[in-house]
């Protein structure tokens, strides 16, 4: 769903003065953990957990970085069950306090914090690695007129528009095997630039009556 996009810049800018200094010591901790045990995805994930939660000014400016740096790790990887050994990257919880010099009663009371304050579902589309994305069925899976579809399996028009207004990572329909007689290589789905989470809404499962049918004749 995302580029790499690199450091921004930016990147904690309308982050409240008084947190500026604790939201930068986090940053630089998960940043430094995601590169050397995890990926980029990780970490620009973790990255903008860090922005959203000291924009909502919830971490206290007495709690330690190290704690919220592993709890903000440990929230992205519960969405992405990085627990799963059959997972690359995999990494237990125990192995992530011990990599943040944190006790895990303390990382996991924190992931819950932000879990909770920020309304975090396992496999949440918002918070999901790209690779994760393309297998999520929470991604694709939309309730039409009472009847739930899958929109990988409507055709290419409907995945287009829904593409467009931000309903779906990418279209299915360009997801193609490597020709036969190539022997090599494989088509690469560019996914469009991740919003920040402080302006992009909940992925939605449902459209409204008052929304864009974009599912028009495939009801009957």
């Amino acid at each position: 769903m995302k580029q790499n996009k690199g450091r921004s810049k930016e990147v904690g800018t309308n982050i409240p003065d008084e947190f500026q200094e604790a939201f930068a010591a986090v940053v630089e901790l998960t940043d430094a953990f995601c590169e050397q045990y995890l990926d980029e995805d990780y970490r620009q994930l973790c990255e903008e957990m860090a922005m959203v939660i000291y924009l909502g000014e919830l971490p206290s400016q007495r709690d330690k970085p190290a704690g919220w740096a592993g709890g903000i790790v440990h929230a992205v990887g519960w969405v992405n069950f990085l627990h799963d050994p059959d997972r690359s990257p995999h990494m237990t919880s125990a192995q992530l306090a011990e990599g943040f010099g944190v006790s895990q009663g303390t990382m996991m009371a924190k992931s819950r914090i932000i879990r909770d304050k920020l309304d975090i579902t396992t496999l949440d589309p918002d918070w999901c690695t790209p690779a994760m994305l393309a297998d999520n069925p929470l991604v694709w899976m939309f309730d039409v007129g009472g009847f739930v579809i899958d929109i990988r399996d409507t055709p290419r028009q409907v995945q287009e528009e829904a593409y467009r207004e931000g309903l779906i990572p990418f279209i299915p329909a360009d997801k193609q095997e490597p020709e036969p007689e190539s022997g090599t290589g494989t088509n690469i789905i560019e996914f469009p630039s991740k919003q920040s989470k402080t302006s992009k809404p909940k992925s939605a499962t449902k459209l409204g009556d008052d929304g864009p049918n974009l599912f028009e004749g495939l009801e009957k």
